[in-house]
């Protein structure tokens, strides 16, 4: 059976790779993080040198530190098709984790590229990002999962959700 796409989108540490992760293991979801991808097709080789950085991976590491930057690369990127970074990803992969620009999204909804998209929500217990480096609200998703509780609870939802998306897609009961 096919995987539907997914996008999965929320700000710096709320559960995005955590959510994506889950599936992989339990559904054996194909996922890329845009700046896992981001770090490999060309941001390594643009950062390398300012900071140091040894491989990929070494940037990947750190883009923590380095949020703005990394979105206006990824917007340099994408300048000329908002959806580019998102269609090499899903060249190979079932789902994109962490698109950051409101222009990326709408491009990408406007060709459908996703057939859902998911929001992570940690706002009761971590920051929102600052705008500078995520610029997307809640309201373009199609699902939106709370995890403002413990992981476990998170857990169990991306489970119930994960049965649905790749199992029981076509049956809906409440």
């Amino acid at each position: 059976m096919k995987k539907p796409k997914i996008l999965i989108i929320g700000s710096a540490r709320w559960g995005k790779d955590s959510l994506a992760e889950i599936w992989a293991k339990e559904f054996e979801l194909k996922y890329k993080s845009s700046s896992q991808a981001a770090s490999e097709i060309f941001i390594f080789d643009t950062l390398k040198y300012k900071y140091g950085y040894l491989t990929p991976e070494e940037c990947f590491d750190d883009r923590i530190n380095h949020r703005e930057e990394w979105f206006n690369l990824i917007s340099e990127y994408n300048i000329n098709d908002k959806s580019r970074l998102a269609k090499e990803i899903l060249r190979y992969n079932d789902c994109y984790v962490g698109m950051r620009s409101n222009y990326e999204i709408m491009a990408c909804k406007a060709q459908n590229l996703f057939d859902y998209t998911i929001w992570v929500d940690a706002s009761k217990r971590l920051p929102k990002e600052p705008e500078t480096s995520f610029q997307i609200t809640q309201d373009v998703a199609d699902i939106i999962v709370d995890n403002n509780t413990t992981f476990e609870e998170f857990n169990k939802k991306a489970l119930e959700l994960g049965q649905f998306l790749f199992v029981d897609k076509d049956r809906f009961i409440l």
